[in-house]
């Protein structure tokens, strides 16, 4: 547990000294800011498609760091000298996986309050949005990293890592925005379930294609 907290906080100070942190939450509120100028200033148009917007920004604004979760640490042999202090590659990824939701998730959770003012969105339905992306972030998050993983090492990966993560995030994208209009509570129960999903295989995943990017 003690290597675990270590490199989380580790690729915390890395992130907060690469201003990495803040790059998803001025994207997503500089989208909230131009979708009015796209779609109009009618407020019900906006209350009625702007959460649809901001988990389709979540979604994209997730996919801004992958290129620097992995392959910098790859290149520079850092991998490398983690496995040769006997931390698993299964750990690592798990701690990264963990210090990039807390760099992402609650950061874009805040950063979404104000693009629902932006977006007319009512109380209701930004309590509904907060609670998708209460359970969605970390799906996003590990979907961005198992892609980094999968990439690190090849050319013009970050074209490549929107290729893959893209069609995986379809089901994310269809859970989080139907929760917002969902009375039942099934959509926000399958956002639940993939999101336990891919945050449960990432480490597996993500761990093996280390391995096999070091072989």
């Amino acid at each position: 547990m003690r290597a675990l907290r270590l490199l989380i906080a580790r690729d915390l100070r890395q992130a907060w000294a690469s201003a990495g942190l803040w790059l998803p939450v001025a994207f997503l509120l500089l989208v909230a800011s131009l979708y009015p100028f796209a779609v109009g200033p009618d407020a019900a148009v906006l209350a009625r498609t702007g959460g649809g917007m901001i988990w389709i920004a979540a979604l994209l604004a997730c996919l801004l760091p992958v290129d620097r979760l992995i392959a910098p640490d790859m290149e520079a042999g850092v991998l490398d000298q983690i496995a040769l202090r006997g931390i698993g590659e299964e750990m690592l990824v798990t701690a990264r996986l963990i210090a990039h939701w807390l760099g992402f998730g609650p950061p874009l959770m805040l950063a979404s309050l104000p693009a629902a003012a932006l977006l007319k969105l009512d109380a209701g339905t930004i309590l509904k949005l907060e609670a998708g992306l209460l359970l969605g972030t970390p799906a996003l998050a590990a979907l961005g990293l198992l892609v980094a993983t999968l990439t690190a090492g090849l050319r013009s990966s970050g074209a490549l890592a929107g290729l893959l993560a893209l069609p995986l995030a379809v089901p994310l994208l269809i859970f989080g925005a139907g929760s917002l209009g969902d009375g039942s509570g099934a959509a926000i129960k399958f956002l639940g379930a993939a999101s336990l999903l891919l945050v449960a295989i990432t480490p597996l995943a993500g761990g093996a294609a280390i391995r096999a990017g070091r072989e």
